[in-house]
């Protein structure tokens, strides 16, 4: 079975209203293009880095004004539409980075709260602390939509590659990775990444990644989608537009037939230098 799939690549600040409006041009594009799964970046709705610090126009999940606009657009074109991330609040001083999946008739299908906060200290006094604004999620998730089982992750969980295992192992065939990605680090690790995660799974990954500048924050950009044996079959690059492809997902089955890794997962200990065993647990 193949589909095809976009991937929104914008420029957010700190003007909800006018990302928004921006982003719904961009979906409507794609899904004129043919793609019936659409997905945006992380903080594609907001975000901005100012001396005040990390603005990601946090707002609760009722009546969020993307969610309530972009729902009747993903009804409207009858697409299944992953709102990458919103910072949503969930309770006096506490939030979520949280992706939202929305099925064709614009209701929430399923959600997932990153679960890895990014808490770096990168050259150049270039520092960053999600989880002073963020409560971690503590669980993995899988959603149907009508093509195939999909994996939600956030952009720094690329790096757990324990997370992708078990959601390859939980049915996923293709899995999600909005991002708003360092451009520092998106130089030096972005593609091997995305690459790994696929191959190691035999998954389709698809991507969207923000780019270009968001006040003293500048993101990547090169939303791409990765097929199960490695192969970048779209690349964004770095300016905003719709990143397209059509994905054959007969390429899960064969990847994972040449090289079936998923079923040969053992428990294992780790011997510390004190000749103890250590478990270590893996996906089954």
């Amino acid at each position: 079975m193949s589909f095809k799939v976009a991937c929104i690549q914008n420029i957010a600040g700190p003007d909800l209203d006018a990302n928004i409006d921006r982003c719904e041009s961009m979906i409507r594009a794609a899904a004129a293009d043919g793609a019936t799964f659409v997905a945006t970046p992380e903080f594609f709705a907001s975000l901005d880095v100012a001396e005040a610090g990390l603005d990601t126009g946090t707002r609760a999940e009722a009546g969020h004004p993307a969610i309530d606009r972009l729902g009747a657009v993903a009804s409207e074109l009858g697409i299944t539409l992953l709102l990458g991330s919103l910072a949503v609040s969930t309770g006096p001083d506490k939030a979520a980075n949280r992706s939202i999946l929305l099925n064709a008739a614009g209701e929430i299908a399923a959600r997932y709260d990153k679960i890895h906060m990014f808490d770096v200290n990168l050259a150049d006094g270039e520092v960053y602390r999600e989880s002073d604004l963020f409560t971690p999620g503590t669980r993995a998730v899988v959603a149907d939509i009508p093509e195939c089982r999909l994996g939600l992750t956030v952009c720094y969980d690329l790096r757990f590659a324990y997370l992708y295992r078990a959601l390859a192992h939980a049915g996923a065939s293709v899995i999600t990775v909005p991002a708003a990605f360092a451009r520092r680090t998106g130089e030096a690790h972005w593609h091997v990444l995305l690459q790994a995660r696929a191959i190691e799974t035999g998954c389709w990954v698809i991507a969207p990644c923000q780019a270009g500048e968001h006040g003293k924050f500048k993101t990547f950009g090169h939303s791409l989608v990765v097929a199960p044996w490695g192969e970048i079959v779209a690349d964004g690059g770095t300016e905003e537009g719709v990143v397209t492809a059509t994905i054959d997902l007969d390429a899960v089955d064969k990847a994972r037939h040449r090289i079936p890794a998923l079923t040969h997962d053992r428990e294992f200990n780790v011997v510390d230098p004190d000749g103890k065993d250590v478990p270590v647990s893996v996906a089954s």
